[in-house]
């Protein structure tokens, strides 16, 4: 399993993630943060640096 705070990121934000692979929590986190930062899209940046906070569990 596989975890990602979201305010590793993004300061202030609590949402956390589960999911049983890399590419599982990058799924979840693109629609968080389209969904509930209001970003229009994820752009590599983004991706890089929640790669680079995701953790084993």
């Amino acid at each position: 399993m596989k975890v990602f705070r979201c305010g590793d990121v993004v300061p202030g934000c609590e949402r956390d993630f589960l999911g049983a692979d890399r590419d599982d929590i990058l799924r979840q986190v693109a629609a968080h943060a389209v969904l509930d930062h209001g970003l229009p899209t994820v752009d590599p940046d983004l991706v890089r640096q929640v790669e680079e906070n995701i953790r084993d569990v």
